[in-house]
């Protein structure tokens, strides 16, 4: 396993709830950190302040579910 390798898929809960791919119902998932740019601050060339989002992506098809920071 290198460096810049995912880790295994693994099972994720929301809510208490174990998460389904909403497309093709795999159980397992891999996680990502994005950030979520707006206009504003691209306008003011401040992309770096803007809050991060936690993507949940299925290996099995792609699908990447969306979370908000709480």
């Amino acid at each position: 396993m290198g460096i810049f390798s995912e880790r295994e898929p693994e099972q994720v809960d929301v809510a208490g709830k174990a998460l389904k791919c909403l497309v093709c119902g795999h159980d397992r998932f891999t996680r990502r950190e994005a950030q979520l740019n707006t206009a504003g601050m691209t306008l003011f060339k401040l992309d770096w302040a803007n809050v991060s989002g936690e993507c949940i992506v299925c290996p099995n098809c792609g699908f990447i579910h969306w979370f908000l920071p709480k």
